[in-house]
């Protein structure tokens, strides 16, 4: 079957719109086809509008990322070019700080039905989603990082995830564009092969998550902490206190005291990286008394974590 070619081939057998109904079914081999073919043309726009350098090429990739998340978007397959090229627009546009964002393509193009999955459902469904978590759990643990916190988080921008992560910007930069090009590098000669089905595994996250959320909430963070940290594991405020396990335990106690609830709101988690983000409640004679949300970054060392950073993003611009 042509849908199993390397994206070369594919590229030269199928039309765009072909390309496109194989990559909404969750063909990265053909998503893969349709980034080779576009590149060009992508890359055109970037230079077009910040210039020869580094900048352009970030440009181009962090769109072919973003195509991972949203083919799903594309209602006029026959389109797609325009789409990927409206989408290096916009994200260029953002990096040289335009008065406003742009749209990241024209809304006709992926506006969907009501009972349409939502690009994030239908990534979810697809064989694509085991092929792109796959991918991420292929890059070295600091570019991992970086990627899941830019495109599964609200911590996006390239300064928050400097703060979270505790590196200047440049190395942001550089991390985020390793990591792209290992990711846009293998959708290129992606083939159909099979790998392992992430659902159950996002399942007990997410089930893990709550648990230890409405145990916290119950005023026994300590034993959620005692039974899943390490002895030794580090917890760190960005611009704020550093210390251990009694510094968690504390600062929660101190926000249950205070009236403070969470809720969990989204996991992401590949390899030894786990992220929960949080809505904040603040108490209701205090509503001001904390930040709306809260991001837990854990890494993990044999499940269990090693080290905490706790962040309270400011959602990007879009």
């Amino acid at each position: 079957m042509r849908n199993r070619y390397f994206g070369e081939e594919l590229a030269v057998t199928q039309s765009d719109a072909e390309l496109v109904v194989l990559a909404q079914a969750g063909d990265p081999a053909a998503l893969g086809a349709l980034l080779t073919r576009h590149e060009a043309g992508m890359r055109a726009v970037a230079l077009s509008i910040l210039g020869y350098g580094p900048d352009a090429e970030d440009a181009v990739q962090d769109a072919m990322v973003v195509a991972l998340r949203r083919i799903g978007d594309v209602r006029d397959p026959a389109a797609v070019g325009a789409w990927l090229r409206t989408i290096v627009r916009n994200s260029s546009r953002m990096a040289v700080r335009g008065p406003r964002a742009v749209p990241v393509a024209e809304p006709e193009w992926f506006a969907q039905p009501a009972d349409t999955p939502t690009p994030e459902e239908a990534l979810e469904r697809s064989a694509m989603r085991d092929w792109v978590w796959h991918s991420i759990e292929q890059l070295s643990e600091p570019d991992r990082l970086v990627t899941l916190l830019r495109y599964f988080s609200d911590a996006s921008s390239y300064e928050q995830i400097a703060a979270v992560c505790g590196v200047p910007v440049g190395t942001v930069r550089s991390r985020l564009s390793h990591a792209r090009r290992a990711l846009a590098g293998g959708l290129r000669t992606a083939a159909t092969t099979a790998h392992a089905d992430i659902t159950a595994a996002n399942d007990s996250r997410w089930r893990e998550g709550r648990d230890m959320i409405d145990t916290a909430m119950s005023g026994d963070f300590e034993r959620v902490v005692r039974e899943s940290w390490w002895p030794a594991a580090e917890m760190i405020v960005p611009g704020g206190p550093r210390g251990g396990r009694d510094l968690a335990i504390n600062g929660m106690n101190c926000d249950l005291t205070a009236g403070v609830r969470q809720r969990l709101r989204n996991v992401v988690a590949s390899g030894d990286v786990l992220i929960w983000e949080t809505d904040l409640i603040s108490p209701p004679d205090d509503p001001e008394h904390c930040p709306p949300a809260a991001l837990w970054l854990q890494v993990l060392r044999e499940g269990r974590v090693r080290q905490l950073t706790l962040f309270h993003p400011v959602p990007a611009l879009v």
